[in-house]
């Protein structure tokens, strides 16, 4: 089982940064996705999440609705966060997570820098 976060880096304030999570060793299908962020020093807080068939039920934190976007290719085991208008309290390491009422996995992050 794999979940690998990619595309993160440094973004200027206002920029743009799309974070992709490739998934392997499970139904991919069968598990809702999210993305989380943890600032440092700071606890681990949802970001997004999108369910399981055809990814039209999303729900977002607060700080980032309007402005950040997750999505689902179910055919290709692919999540994805397209993050815009990035904020510096955006920097963070973004993680994705796939859950079922009786299992769950994580990526390693994926770093996020916003910052002039």
């Amino acid at each position: 089982v794999q979940l690998v976060e990619s595309g993160g880096g440094l973004a200027q304030p206002g920029g743009s940064l799309r974070l992709s999570c490739a998934a392997s060793g499970f139904n991919f299908s069968s598990y809702v996705m999210s993305w989380y962020r943890q600032a440092p020093g700071q606890a681990r807080e949802l970001v997004a999440t999108i369910n399981t068939s055809d990814g039209s039920n999303t729900n977002y934190a607060a700080s980032v609705k309007g402005r950040f976007t997750i999505s689902r290719e179910n055919a290709k085991n692919m999540a994805y966060l397209q993050m815009n208008g990035l904020k510096p309290e955006n920097t963070a390491v973004y993680y994705c997570r796939a859950a079922v009422a009786w299992d769950e996995y994580w990526g390693q992050g994926a770093l996020v820098t916003v910052s002039s």
